[in-house]
């Protein structure tokens, strides 16, 4: 059986560049769908259910990051690849910060932007879950956002609530430093590691999910990264 192809919208207003890229999509075996202005991109992202967006900034009605920011607000599981000629470090700092999974400046080249894709098509979106995912005796409220285990809540901070829940959603799973940089930290081009950072942030979950518990869920696996599971029996 014929394998589904990826879909993509393209956000892009530019005419020219619009009608290039969706055509090279297309002859890349991508569903590819255009959007020329941020009003019909937001009806396109509900319409069509994308697994990627190529979003440009500069959008006649809406910008790009009203559109980013409303992607991420309803929590949709798909990847954003912004594709916009502002191109400087604040413009890129902005853009990731706002929810984007990659940045790329315009010009760019098309190899370069088919490898980004298929990058950011092979990592599982960060979504949470329909119904409230659990392990052991761990419960988490996606919708309130809180996190109790053995019925007593556990005050989070946002950012150790994001990485619990990638964490519970890859449960039984080895996660590395890099997927967590990637995927809840969302740097997708850094020039440092930030290891030190989310090794500092590992150790303070582990200390209010697992040491006030008999059962230790949070492991460190040497060498590969961490691993949230129940002890073997």
């Amino acid at each position: 059986m014929p394998s589904i192809p990826d879909r993509i919208l393209v956000v892009e207003d530019d005419n020219r560049m619009a009608e290039a890229i969706v055509a090279g999509l297309r002859s890349n075996g991508y569903e590819t769908t255009l959007a020329r202005t941020g009003e019909e991109a937001f009806f396109l992202v509900h319409s069509t259910r994308p697994d990627l967006v190529l979003l440009d900034l500069t959008l006649p009605q809406r910008s790009g990051l009203e559109i980013l920011a409303q992607i991420r607000e309803q929590q949709l599981p798909l990847r954003v690849l912004i594709l916009t000629s502002h191109n400087s470090v604040d413009d890129r700092v902005a853009g990731l910060t706002a929810g984007a999974d990659d940045y790329l400046g315009k010009p760019f080249s098309f190899p370069e932007l088919l490898a980004r894709i298929a990058s950011l098509l092979r990592r599982t979106p960060v979504a949470p879950h329909s119904a409230s995912p659990e392990i052991a005796d761990i419960h988490i409220d996606t919708k309130a956002r809180i996190v109790s285990r053995s019925g007593v809540p556990i005050d989070l901070t946002s950012r150790e609530y994001d990485l619990f829940l990638y964490l519970l959603e890859h449960r039984n799973q080895a996660v590395s430093r890099e997927m967590l940089a990637k995927d809840v930290w969302r740097e997708t081009s850094r020039f440092t590691p930030i290891d030190n950072v989310i090794d500092v942030q590992m150790t303070r979950l582990r200390r209010k999910v697992d040491d006030p518990f008999p059962v230790k869920l949070l492991h460190t696996l040497r060498g590969v990264g961490f691993i949230l599971r129940e002890p073997e029996q």
